[in-house]
């Protein structure tokens, strides 16, 4: 018997920066945004340029300074908010000002070579050189493209279609299988890239960004394409503020007899009109698939559930476990109590895997698949009678394919090995009989007949049965 897994410890935790790394971010933000891959630097690193501009502030006030992990940054004073803005405007004048002077050191040297050009009788294209020099020189320094091609009177246009080429990496020699002809090309790839991260877009998933785009009447690519060059440029990673949930354990229970494992669930019965529903109760033995317990409620409640495994436990007895799924009546404070005063072991699916409780569920679906299942029942007495009859009939006359087509309750209570050697018999007698019409040499049992020696809930790989064994 495998016991079913304890609640694992640990709560969900946010994503959180200690005062240190918000130093460390933002030195590196800003040194990226010195070669223009700031909003790279925001993707790659799975950050909001909200949280730079507040984290900025904060720096600015001298919150950042000094602060131990854990430890409260706080909100800056009105006098402290008016310092960190001061410095903010400080800092953008002393950049302004250094992009200015490099500016006019840089369009110096370039007029100085055009007078040189023209003293020696050059032409337009001998210019078109130092002046594109210039344009990268001033685009390097910080200066607006714009600005720089109005500085040097390149065109904006022919600056970047031949900074574009010159950046264009080699390509890689022909692979044996020729790319898709719709693949975009490397241009095609950059410019979906630039806009992503362009200060409009940063913030926003590429969905939203592919919606603006078509409403502006752009398009440059498919949402999927644009995730695909994020992903070459290892710019995909999650930024909400979501909970990062500690890993649930998978519960592995095995019976290899009726009386030790049960499995419950509660499952929806339409009632007369819409929005009126009952609830019935099951508990089905998992190595039988006898059910043990049902009963139809107007209401789902954990104080229901507990008559309904008293009844079931005088009548059948005790089991080692019980299994449930992580519903409000499974998990209730009145059936956990009881399961914990009788001694017995409470297993739990994983949240949203229907797979960990599958013996219930295929019990509802064979009862709602039934021709004569009804849309919606008349009254609670109706579906009382309706589960009534089901029972009945699912127990001692549906045969089950997973017990070698037995009834449950022949497995139950422990009639089936005397009717297999029944069947035995009688496929003896017909092999003696008419020898041609079975093909397989050894005299066994057909497959379809066969039963398992126990019933598993998620069984573990057959090498880690070996270990364990």
């Amino acid at each position: 018997m495998v016991s079913a897994p304890s609640n694992p410890a640990g709560r969900a935790r946010r994503r959180t920066f200690t005062p240190a790394q918000k130093l460390k971010y933002l030195s590196e933000y800003e040194t990226a945004c010195e070669t223009g891959g700031g909003n790279a630097f925001l993707r790659g690193e799975g950050l909001y340029s909200s949280l730079i501009s507040e984290w900025r502030k904060q720096r600015d006030a001298g919150l950042l300074e000094g602060k131990q992990p854990g430890e409260a940054v706080g909100r800056p004073s009105r006098e402290q908010a008016e310092i960190a803005a001061l410095r903010r405007q400080l800092a953008k004048a002393e950049q302004k000002l250094a992009t200015t002077e490099m500016a006019l050191q840089i369009m110096g040297k370039a007029h100085a070579l055009l007078e040189q050009l023209s003293e020696s009788g050059g032409h337009r294209p001998d210019a078109e050189t130092p002046l594109m020099d210039a344009y990268r020189e001033l685009a390097l320094a910080g200066t607006p493209t714009r600005d720089a091609a109005a500085l040097t009177g390149v065109p904006r246009a022919s600056a970047v279609r031949r900074t574009g080429r010159e950046r264009r990496p080699d390509r890689e020699p022909p692979l044996p299988r020729p790319a898709p002809a719709n693949k975009l090309d490397c241009d095609e790839r950059a410019r979906v890239l630039a806009v992503l991260n362009s200060d409009e877009f940063v913030d926003k998933p590429p969905l939203q960004v592919y919606a603006i785009l078509l409403e502006q009447g752009q398009y440059i690519g498919s949402v999927s394409t644009m995730y695909r060059v994020l992903r070459e440029n290892t710019q995909v990673r999650e930024r909400r503020r979501l909970a990062t949930h500690p890993p649930r354990k998978i519960p592995e229970l095995i019976a290899t007899g009726p009386g030790q494992v049960y499995s419950w669930d509660i499952t929806k019965l339409a009632g007369p009109v819409k929005g009126v529903y009952y609830d019935a109760y099951v508990m089905i033995d998992i190595f039988s698939r006898y059910i043990v317990g049902a009963i139809v409620h107007a209401t789902e409640d954990g104080i229901l559930a507990k008559e309904m495994m008293l009844d079931a436990f005088g009548i059948h007895g005790t089991p080692q476990v019980v299994h449930s799924d992580g519903g409000p009546s499974m998990t209730s404070k009145t059936v956990t109590t009881l399961l914990s005063d009788l001694g017995v072991t409470k297993s739990r699916s994983r949240p949203h895997v229907s797979n960990d409780n599958p013996y219930s569920e295929a019990l509802f679906k064979t009862m709602k698949y039934l021709p004569d299942f009804p849309e919606r029942f008349s009254s609670l007495t109706a579906a009382r009678e309706f589960l009534d009859e089901f029972v009945n009939a699912y127990n001692h006359h549906h045969r089950h394919t997973g017990i070698g087509m037995h009834t449950p309750a022949d497995v139950h209570y422990g009639h089936a090995d005397a009717i297999d050697r029944d069947r035995d018999t009688a496929l003896d007698q017909a092999r003696r009989a008419h020898p041609e019409r079975f093909g397989t040499r050894a005299q066994t049992r057909p497959k379809i007949l066969d039963r398992d020696p126990a019933a598993w809930i998620n069984q573990p790989p057959a090498d880690e049965l070996q270990l364990a064994a």
